[in-house]
């Protein structure tokens, strides 16, 4: 059994225990999505950022490919300084066995420590139910993976319904064939281009440059994956990109304020703490 395999049946187990009618009411008394799209867009001249693709900066403590990567990492004060220094969105996994990511730190983000930033969800989301979990818990924008979804009906369905919930679904892409699923979906207007094969776990950026040229400019574009660096994030900017999603070289870095820094532009935000001003540490 592959790990995206192993992945969905345990999905599929903890969907079974959702009570669906409680989440469907938890997601109609949230408040409105904010607008995950709007926030990478290109800055206007002048006000700093906007030569460089935009950052989704993420929150993740382990992968499958590489284990654990940084499990006692304090979320709410990295999300912090990935705001303070520049991110336009962060990414939230809330996979628990397999990332060691929790939803609750999704909700406690946007209602309780009350994040400015929009909040992607990313997870394995194969049913309607995870849809309107993800709306209850506060989240701006969702996952969607086209390796996950093999039912172009259901795959169009998702899309449609996370929509209709004021959701932005971030579509999933690692091949041509995958890219050519996606812009088939109505209305869609963010695609993921992962660089790293699910097969072998083998990333090159060699993919986003080679399915980018098949993507409209009408749509935004996120590169995902083997980032580790501005060359990178200058390659990848030449290559079209609209936006880049990063969490292994931010959560492994000594210094996480100036490696953001370094993705977003670096020099053009002044360092910070967290909000009393203390250096970052892991806790």
């Amino acid at each position: 059994m592959s790990i995206l395999a192993e992945i969905i049946a345990h999905k599929q187990t903890e969907i079974a225990a959702l009570d669906a009618r409680a989440v469907r009411h938890a997601a109609e008394a949230s408040p409105a999505p904010r607008d995950f799209l709007a926030a990478l867009s290109p800055l206007p001249a002048g006000e700093g950022l906007g030569v460089r693709a935009r950052l989704i900066a993420e929150l993740k403590r382990a992968s499958p490919s590489k284990g654990i990567l940084a499990a006692h990492l304090d979320l709410f004060q990295v999300a912090d300084l990935y705001a303070q220094n520049g991110a336009a969105a962060l990414s939230v996994l809330t996979d628990e066995k397999f990332f060691l990511g929790k939803l609750e730190t999704l909700s406690k983000l946007r209602f309780v420590h009350k994040l400015g930033l929009p909040l992607l969800r990313k997870d394995f989301l194969i049913d309607e139910v995870q849809l309107y979990e993800s709306r209850a818990n506060g989240a701006d924008a969702v996952l969607l993976i086209a390796a996950a979804l093999t039912d172009d009906r259901h795959f169009a369905e998702l899309h449609a319904l996370a929509l209709e919930l004021g959701l932005t679904p971030l579509v999933e892409v690692h091949n041509e064939a995958e890219a050519e699923r996606a812009l088939k979906l109505k209305d869609v207007r963010l695609i993921g281009i992962n660089n790293r094969n699910l097969a072998t776990f083998d990333v090159s950026l060699e993919t986003t440059e080679r399915i980018r040229p098949m993507i409209p400019d009408t749509i935004t574009v996120v590169s995902e994956s083997g980032i580790f660096a501005a060359s990178d994030v200058e390659r990848l900017s030449k290559a079209n990109v609209d936006a880049i999603l990063v969490g292994e070289a931010l959560v492994t870095s000594g210094d996480i304020p100036a490696k953001v820094r370094e993705f977003v532009g670096a020099g053009l935000v002044p360092a910070l703490g967290d909000h009393e001003g203390r250096p970052y540490e892991k806790s």
